[in-house]
């Protein structure tokens, strides 16, 4: 059975897709044409901009150079995770 997601990241997902599509508008440019310069798929970014999993990382951070962003990761409301020390 799969296990259900986590909303927060579902909604992390969607603000992410949002931020690369309008930064794309911004800039004016195509989804074929920011494939082009990212070096990926006009497939990838569409999918991309629309929420999809994807566990390729190496092309989501060249779209994200690609728009002139920076992609930051800061400490969310997750779960806690400890080691053997900690508990």
């Amino acid at each position: 059975m799969r296990q259900a997601e986590p909303v927060e990241s579902s909604r992390e997902r969607d603000e992410f897709a949002d931020a690369i599509r309008q930064r794309r508008r911004a800039l004016g440019l195509r989804q074929d044409e920011l494939a082009d310069l990212a070096g990926v798929s006009e497939r990838f970014v569409y999918a991309l901009e629309n929420g999809k999993r994807t566990v390729q990382l190496d092309k989501v951070l060249a779209v994200v150079s690609t728009l002139g962003l920076h992609l930051e990761l800061r400490r969310g409301a997750g779960r806690e995770i400890t080691t053997g020390e900690e508990r």
